[in-house]
């Protein structure tokens, strides 16, 4: 019956598109359990309807989708984030084709391992796009040399992790490439198998070449979606200061925003005025992705922050200028609780 070559054609479309979500999550996100995940949907889905059939029945050579697909220009690709959808579709459309196939030659009980596994990849997509997530977390460290006593990045890093701080960004002006890229290198050693997101200013080069989790990038930098085009499945968060430029970067596609500066800051020069908690308030009524309060946070306001909608909350000198971090992190959570 040649509704064994619907089966056939879509057991292996179903394994192709699996094999290149496991490739991204293993290469790319480096993500074990996700990986664990697609590999074992993959060879369900190999071996869960066996039949001779399905080989007598293939007739790849007259195929006449070969011809549609390479005279078609829908399915080009300018990220890893479009690999990821197409993939998914191509997954989801598949096991659903052989599910119902599997009902006309009365498979009954194999059209539902089918529908299980359809029903799974929803999940897996989902866990997919979690991965870009920021971490369920109040406090985002930002590190800064000139203001830690004398300790440097790595020194500092070192005890933000210890101080349980989960997301922690490097940011400095002054050093060179080099520099900045040890410095990164080095942090990257430290989060990398813990549960801290490590997020990069500005340099998406250096991001990428040290496996960061993110990029942070300000309103004068490279366009949003010329980064989204080369950062792979990296966390994109970008600054904002008015209504308008938090639209804009939700629409095109930020993972997250910096809302700010909330109160005067003196560690950031020639940073554009916002209108504070308000327009924090505004936010936190209006912008479905997360958002990072920024600028003059410290201890003693940051309770007003939080009841102006902020769960997020970036800090520089409050933190990196610390006799001692961990103690100070206490206090910052005991006041917002």
């Amino acid at each position: 019956m040649k509704i064994h070559r619907i089966i056939d054609a879509n057991i292996n479309r179903v394994s192709e598109g699996l094999r290149v979500l496991e490739d991204i999550s293993r290469f790319i996100f480096e993500n074990k359990s996700l990986s664990k995940d697609i590999r074992e949907m993959r060879h369900l889905s190999r071996k869960s309807f066996k039949s001779p059939m399905l080989l007598t029945f293939r007739d790849s050579q007259n195929d006449i989708g070969l011809s549609i697909s390479q005279k078609s220009n829908l399915d080009n690709k300018e990220a890893v984030s479009d690999l990821v959808d197409a993939n998914f579709k191509r997954v989801q459309e598949g096991l659903r084709s052989i599910e119902e196939a599997l009902k006309v030659i009365g498979h009954t009980k194999e059209s539902k391992i089918y529908e299980t596994l359809r029903f799974k990849s929803y999940v897996l997509e989902k866990k997919f796009y979690l991965n870009k997530s920021l971490p369920n977390t109040d406090l985002y460290g930002i590190l800064c040399e000139e203001l830690s006593l004398g300790r440097s990045n790595i020194e500092i890093t070192r005890e933000m992790i210890k101080a349980n701080i989960k997301i922690i960004q490097y940011r400095d002006k002054k050093k060179s490439k080099l520099e900045k890229f040890r410095d990164c290198q080095s942090i990257s050693a430290l989060t990398k198998g813990t549960d801290v997101t490590f997020i990069v200013n500005d340099d998406l080069d250096i991001a990428l070449a040290v496996n960061a989790h993110g990029i942070h990038i300000g309103q004068e930098d490279m366009p949003i979606e010329e980064v989204k085009k080369i950062s792979g499945n990296m966390i994109i968060g970008l600054s904002t200061h008015n209504k308008d430029q938090a639209v804009e970067a939700f629409k095109k596609g930020a993972d997250y925003i910096g809302v700010g500066p909330i109160f005067y800051t003196s560690t950031k020069k020639n940073v554009e005025s916002s209108d504070g908690l308000k327009y924090l308030r505004w936010v936190s009524d209006n912008i479905p992705i997360p958002y990072v309060a920024i600028g003059g946070i410290n201890q003693s306001n940051i309770r007003h922050v939080k009841d102006s909608g902020g769960k997020y909350f970036a800090m520089i000198s409050e933190l990196a200028g610390a006799d001692d971090i961990t103690e100070k992190v206490n206090d910052i959570r005991q006041k917002l609780r």
